[in-house]
């Protein structure tokens, strides 16, 4: 499932290609035909994440709610002056990352004439004079009031890249109230937003603490450099486009070099990028002991069973 970093960094594209556009909405597939004509004619007026949660606002006074889910992704292109990641989302495949374009847009023809004939089960399409966004397996695609947009943040607990003013004790006391398990409660969206599984097994090994620890049990301390070690983890995520929780020495060549299982922006190969999260079997990077792996609330836990001792 897409965390909280590549939707953070879903508000930020569209921000960049479409505030301020006319958008033209439809719904391909014809699972959000009313939603879209809400839509349809009206201008983006902003964009923005909580957590695992989008909101592309018009002017009207409606909003574009969508949460990936497991298999939710958005495809992007247009033309020269339409530029950014040109896929955000959840890999449709094994082994797919976010996909980059450096240069302008993804399928950015000479003489740009519009978007290309739908392929597959596109949820909904937004388009405006210069290029498209296509989204397709979202768990959620609602047009919804502020009222209703508001609810659903009510339902969620702070969110570390917004990192508001009282979020870090509002996170800590309520890890703090609970006798839940530490990689339960970081999982809960109602204590923390827009962490998932990789997240969670980094930060839990970054911090040295015993996955199974009751909330109850974390100190205050304890608490707070959680909360401002996932801020940092996440924000170097929006920068980078991929989850990476090692630091460079950890990698086989140094920061700002190109690896051959790196990019050309100098990040860690896709096996140097972890310390834990689906290395099970293999050799702590710290001190050697088989990383161990569970599960917990549905999902693969990893973890060190000497670096994260009780």
């Amino acid at each position: 499932m897409p965390e909280g970093h590549s939707v953070h960094r879903l508000a930020r594209q569209f921000g960049d290609v479409f505030t301020g556009e006319r958008l033209a909405v439809s719904s391909p597939q014809g699972r959000f035909v009313h939603g879209a004509a809400l839509l349809d004619g009206h201008t983006l007026t902003g964009s923005a994440a909580h957590g695992k949660h989008l909101f592309l606002a018009f002017e009207h006074g409606l909003l574009l709610h969508v949460h990936l889910g497991l298999y939710g992704a958005w495809d992007f292109g247009g033309d020269d002056g339409f530029r950014g990641a040109s896929s955000i989302g959840a890999p449709r495949k094994v082994g797919e990352r976010e996909v980059y374009d450096d240069g302008g847009a993804a399928a950015a023809p000479a003489g740009y004439e519009g978007p290309p004939a739908p392929v597959g089960a596109v949820r909904v399409r937004l388009a405006s004079a210069h290029g498209w966004a296509d989204l397709r397996g979202a768990t959620t695609c609602e047009t919804v009031t502020e009222a209703e947009a508001a609810a659903v943040l009510a339902r969620l607990g702070p969110d570390p890249l917004r990192n508001l003013p009282g979020d870090r004790d509002a996170f800590a006391a309520a890890v703090r109230a609970k006798r839940t398990p530490l990689a339960a409660l970081l999982m809960d969206q109602k204590v923390i937003a827009g962490v998932g599984n990789v997240y969670r097994a980094e930060l839990l090994f970054r911090q040295g603490l015993d996955p199974w620890l009751p909330g109850r049990e974390l100190s205050a301390e304890a608490a707070g450099g959680l909360w401002d070690d996932t801020v940092a983890m996440m924000s170097d995520g929006v920068r980078d486009g991929r989850i990476i929780t090692t630091p460079p020495r950890y990698w086989s060549v140094p920061a700002g070099v190109a690896s051959p299982g790196g990019t050309s922006r100098g990040l860690p190969a896709l096996d140097e990028a972890h310390f834990v999260y689906r290395r099970q079997g293999l050799d702590c990077r710290d001190c050697g002991t088989p990383v161990a792996l569970t599960d917990l609330v549905a999902r693969k836990l990893y973890w060190c069973p000497s670096c994260q001792a009780h």
